[in-house]
């Protein structure tokens, strides 16, 4: 009761500092909207409120109309990595970790270097590189007029192995061509760093300094987090509703949902579950989501049927009613309405409202805390 007390303290400063104005009309009893009320007729609660103070305290006005509503099929799902948007980073010959450059978590881009390793196979290999490439200089200076044909071709050949090699091995170009240029053979050192092969976070970094790896060993694994999927299990007879391309929702919270597309739809079912897999496809820009997380899944499925609807966030119980807060001019008003189902976002509407009544969409419960207020301050109770 006390906390309840101080809600309502805290609501009377709010309105005093947003010029709200609230008012306790009576009005004749009406059965077509309400059983309640006291004898002889009930408490309509008004608020008054301009535009910008609805602005100003977050109450959004839309009109209602008729909209195009669609049955959903509910299941959850799981956040997975979108695989044609990741890659794996492995080693191609056995090597020691010498030096971290990234941590999990962090953005990387292409071509940026994320850790280096120590090999003998590539001290091995980068010096038989400035050895060959030395021979094919010398004999290319020579020429083809001074050595043998036999020399000149042998030396072409073994410098392009050499050079093969080391590719093969996990140098890049630009390592190569800095390799080259000193031509040092003390330079052969075997060090050599991975590189990032695409834009993304590093999501998995299973190893620790010092480390001796063998090829095939996956270090990290990098993702774009801006488009990933969803694994959503459906019964099959649900399934059987679903195509490519058709529309769908996730949540985490079952309040805040992203939109997305179903882009695959496996043709095994789950042995233990019994259930079928649909992926979807969203696009998560802000990185609200990641690998790992269960979410809940919306599937639209068959046609739209065009019928009054008001969003759900404009709903509210009221005196045990589904209830909407109307605009007249200035005056915000409870209105009790009769509802059919839900779809997705939207409630129909089948009484209580016409097309073109303005309504509170955003800011609803505040009123619903003024209009308890008001009823407090006046004493109205049984």
């Amino acid at each position: 009761m006390i906390q309840f007390i101080r809600i309502l303290s805290l609501l009377a400063l709010l309105g005093g500092w947003f010029g709200w104005s609230t008012t306790f009309a009576e009005s004749g009893h009406d059965e077509s909207t309400s059983d309640h009320g006291e004898e002889g007729g009930h408490d309509e609660g008004i608020i008054e409120m301009d535009s910008a103070q609805r602005a100003k305290s977050g109450v959004l006005v839309d009109k209602v109309a008729k909209r195009s509503l669609t049955n959903e099929v509910l299941a959850p799902g799981e956040v997975v990595v979108n695989s044609y948007q990741s890659s794996q980073v492995t080693p191609r010959i056995p090597a020691q970790i010498v030096a971290r450059h990234v941590r999990l978590g962090d953005h990387v881009t292409v071509g940026q270097p994320l850790l280096t390793l120590s090999s003998v196979e590539m001290a091995e290999a980068q010096g038989n590189l400035l050895i060959t490439s030395r021979e094919w200089q010398r004999v290319k200076k020579l020429g083809r007029e001074v050595v043998s044909e036999r020399r000149y071709i042998e030396a072409q050949v073994a410098h392009q192995q050499a050079l093969a090699k080391v590719r093969a091995f996990g140098m890049t170009a630009t390592q190569i061509q800095v390799l080259s240029k000193q031509n040092d053979v003390s330079k052969a050192t075997g060090a050599f760093d991975l590189l990032a092969s695409q834009e993304g976070v590093v999501i998995s970094d299973n190893f620790v300094i010092g480390e001796v790896i063998e090829p095939g060993r996956v270090l990290f694994e990098l993702t774009k987090e801006s488009s990933i999927w969803i694994e959503a299990r459906l019964r099959p007879e649900d399934a059987a509703q679903v195509t490519v391309g058709t529309r769908a929702r996730v949540s985490r919270d079952g309040n805040h949902w992203l939109d997305g597309e179903v882009i695959q739809l496996h043709h095994r079912l789950d042995e233990r579950t019994r259930t079928q897999s649909v992926r979807i496809q969203v696009d998560n820009i802000d990185e609200e989501l990641h690998p790992g997380q269960f979410v809940d899944v919306a599937i639209l499925v068959g046609d739209g049927v065009m019928k009054l609807a008001v969003p759900q966030t404009s709903l509210l119980l009221m005196e045990g009613s589904p209830t909407v807060f109307v605009l007249d001019g200035d005056d915000i008003r409870p209105q009790m309405i009769s509802t059919g189902g839900s779809y997705g976002e939207w409630t129909e509407v089948k009484a209580g409202l016409s097309s073109g009544d303005e309504i509170v969409v955003e800011g609803a419960f505040l009123l619903k805390s003024l209009l308890l207020k008001s009823q407090m301050g006046e004493g109205h109770g049984h």
